[in-house]
């Protein structure tokens, strides 16, 4: 009796207050679980709407090429118009696609596995774009200073391999995050056309670097120059041109390539579905490669033709 009429301890009212909140949480959680099913439920049927309306809409646009030609203009003028739609609902099947879950990549395969990217609200992408790009701008700065340390104050061989880490795990970082972008509708619509003809670019110049480098190599070898592994203008010998000879076109070629890729970039720059200003500044940045790479080559060519026919008129 003196315990029922004496007032709570209190550590008991804070128990009861507790207890009360998890009661309450409890209840929240379930409608949190609830919502999440039917979430998920509401995901997994737009996924299946949108295969399906795309492959009739793949089957109509089919139909539609071999429709016969005729001269009818009201019926060119359908013709014309539902293929405006169809691209119409196309652009925004992929803007629905962002916020559902969507099978990764072959390199997010590779890298993360089936885990699932896909960021489901504006805020979150807003946030995760955000926080990319100061990733970068730390990482630049960072990476500047370690350079400019590596160069002028600890020019070890430590120091130089934990700087080209540095460098492997940002880049490696840097393709990881892009793909998670992408895979949230984060790209240029003619990103995956201009990246094919840039990947087959670097690969056929790097086979090209090899090449003429192992030739090089191998007649420094044969002459008993084993010592001079460097290629330097001041070390380049009569023998090498016949390599150069073979390499001066490809190289031509490689310029080209850039100025082709320049005027590609031009021209999809100016697209109707190009919305983007980096595409115009990486045609900029393409033709200054260009103008730079082939006339530098120019003028190297023309001073080891200089040289050459003076070391032949100092033999004669």
């Amino acid at each position: 009796s003196q315990w029922t009429t004496m007032s709570k301890p209190k550590f008991q009212t804070e128990w009861e207050e507790i207890d009360e909140e998890y009661q309450q949480l409890q209840e929240t959680h379930k409608i949190y679980r609830q919502k999440l099913e039917e979430l998920t439920s509401l995901q997994m049927t737009c996924s299946g709407a949108i295969s399906k309306q795309r492959k009739c809409l793949k089957d109509l646009r089919y139909s539609l090429t071999k429709c016969l030609p005729t001269r009818d203009e009201k019926e060119l003028e359908l013709i014309k118009d539902l293929k405006m739609q169809i691209k119409e609902k196309e652009n925004v099947f992929f803007d629905m696609e962002a916020y559902l879950p969507k099978r990764n990549g072959l390199y997010l395969n590779l890298v993360l596995g089936n885990v699932n990217v896909t960021l489901l609200s504006n805020q979150a992408k807003f946030a995760y774009k955000d926080e990319y790009e100061k990733f970068k701008l730390y990482m630049t700065i960072i990476l500047m200073f370690g350079a400019i340390t590596c160069l002028f104050f600890f020019n070890y061989r430590v120091t130089d391999e934990i700087f080209n880490f540095l460098l492997v795990w940002y880049y490696c970082t840097l393709t990881i995050r892009e793909s998670i972008l992408m895979s949230n509708g984060s790209r240029c619509a003619l990103f995956d056309y201009f990246c094919m003809l840039r990947m087959f670019f670097l690969s056929f110049v790097q086979f090209l670097q090899y090449y003429y480098q192992s030739g090089c190599l191998y007649r420094l070898r044969a002459l008993g120059e084993r010592n001079q592994l460097d290629l330097t203008v001041e070390g380049f010998q009569s023998w090498m041109w016949r390599g150069l000879t073979f390499l001066l076109p490809i190289l031509f070629f490689g310029h080209f390539w850039q100025l082709y890729n320049s005027v590609t970039l031009f021209h999809l720059a100016g697209h109707e579905d190009c919305k983007e200003w980096q595409v115009f500044m990486l045609a900029l940045t393409f033709l200054v490669l260009f103008l730079g790479n082939f006339l530098t080559t120019l003028k190297v060519v023309h001073q080891k033709i200089q040289k050459n026919q003076e070391k032949v008129q100092k033999q004669d």
